[in-house]
């Protein structure tokens, strides 16, 4: 059973910045590909970012490309997601989810998933 936990959500104001990180424990988060999803509500869940094992390979979301960023720690076992510029409608519930093959941006595709963590942006 593969555990890992998402953090860093919370309160911002618009404009602001929060950085979200995956932390695996009991094995290697290198060994996988990592994607950080979305669910507003009464929304489906989308996938906004994604970090593949093998080449290194990011996908971003239209929405949110040029202002999230995500990135590998492998010393500390994490796979993070910087978000800049937030906006209201990034609210969301951010998940973390990982899988053994080819990086992919659909939720379908993932096997394990983190419990998530709530971003809210919000003056």
């Amino acid at each position: 059973q593969l555990q890992f936990v998402e953090s860093g959500g919370g309160l911002v104001q618009p404009g602001g910045s929060l950085r979200l990180s995956c932390t695996a424990s009991g094995f290697t988060l290198e060994d996988y590909a990592v994607g950080w999803f979305r669910q507003a509500p009464g929304k489906e869940r989308e996938g906004i970012s994604c970090l593949s094992n093998k080449d290194g390979h990011t996908y971003y979301a239209g929405s949110v490309k040029g202002r999230f960023t995500i990135s590998r720690d492998n010393a500390k076992n994490t796979v993070d997601l910087q978000m800049n510029s937030l906006k209201p409608e990034d609210t969301a519930v951010y998940y973390c989810a990982v899988r053994r093959t080819s990086v992919s941006s659909s939720p379908a595709r993932y096997d394990y998933w983190g419990q998530g963590t709530q971003v809210t942006v919000s003056s």
